[in-house]
């Protein structure tokens, strides 16, 4: 018999939220299979947080249908939020508790036995390699340290899915590759993960598949590399002439012909998309140009979303 895909655990056709005239949310579709990592990638206020909030069963829809875990959240929304695990984009974590307490109180909210919540408490400060702090008070931690108990407490419920809004804003990088590490174990496990992020390197390490939102709309959807492949170049040169000079040098630097695909011009630099950096770099130079700076990178999701919205992600 030939095989089915297993129904999506998450499923939405004409999502749509408006406040007022202002439309947050513009009749999105899109599906998330049970085991995969999803990722909603846009610049804030993009509409991202607020579909987590439906998808999550604390706002409702204005239009369009969603279903979670098989079931609607309007009808449903307790059955729904306690197979989810949710961390926000602000840590909330009650300050004067300790990192176990925290733990174990979340815990009995879900209806679990003291027991049951202490013992997965040690389990999870482990897995968030916080053993250590785990008498300390909230107020006492990192940043780091506060993001990864926050994480920890969205998992005391063994939830289903996992939805995680703008998880590393504000952390240093260090602080940021260690949460990564944290939910590559969770993705090895076969959890569900729900992502929101305008961070392009966090959603090609995370995200098996992605929708870029702007305004409120899908721009593309699929894997940040078939992403790249549709919408970018394999390489990108960065090349600076100075502020004032960088839109009189981009005609010449689009002349060097098929190195040069396409050239943006952002306010402190010219992007020249191309098959071979270094080599669109040794035309540049032949045709008399100076660059100040010169970068040969690969090309990335910010790429992707510059070329479909005219605009970078930090805009």
């Amino acid at each position: 018999m030939p095989q089915t895909s297993p129904e999506p655990v998450i499923r939405a056709r004409g999502l749509t939220k408006t406040y007022g005239a202002f439309t947050a949310v513009d009749a999105i579709d899109f599906d998330v299979a049970p085991g995969e990592s999803f990722g909603l990638l846009g610049p804030n206020g993009a509409g991202k947080s607020t579909t987590m909030r439906m998808i999550s069963a604390v706002s409702r829809r204005t239009a369009g249908e969603l279903s979670v875990l098989g079931l609607d959240p309007e009808t449903h929304g307790p059955e729904i939020r306690s197979q989810l695990g949710v961390v926000p984009q602000e840590d909330n974590l009650d300050t004067e508790l300790t990192a176990r307490d925290n733990l174990v109180l979340y815990g009995r909210y879900f209806g679990l036995s003291r027991a049951v919540c202490r013992e997965r408490a040690e389990e999870l400060l482990a897995f968030a390699q916080l053993q250590d702090k785990a008498g300390a008070k909230a107020d006492d931690l990192s940043g780091g340290m506060k993001r990864r108990l926050t994480i920890a407490r969205g998992l005391m419920n063994t939830p289903q899915i996992f939805m995680l809004d703008e998880p590393t804003t504000g952390l240093d990088p260090q602080a940021r590759h260690v949460l990564w590490d944290r939910l590559f174990r969770l993705k090895e496990q076969g959890t569900t993960l729900v992502i929101t992020t305008h961070y392009m390197d966090e959603a090609e390490q995370l995200c098996d598949r992605l929708i870029v939102v702007d305004k409120g709309s899908i721009m593309a959807e699929g894997s940040p590399a078939e992403l790249i492949r549709r919408y970018s170049s394999r390489e990108v040169l960065e090349v600076r002439f100075g502020s004032d000079r960088n839109a009189a040098a981009a005609e010449e630097v689009a002349a060097i012909g098929r190195l040069a695909e396409r050239v943006e011009v952002l306010p402190d630099r010219l992007l020249v998309y191309t098959p071979d950096g270094e080599g669109a770099l040794e035309r540049v130079v032949e045709r008399g140009l100076r660059p100040t700076t010169s970068l040969v990178r690969r090309s990335s999701l910010e790429d992707v979303f510059l070329r479909l919205t005219g605009r970078s992600l930090v805009d």
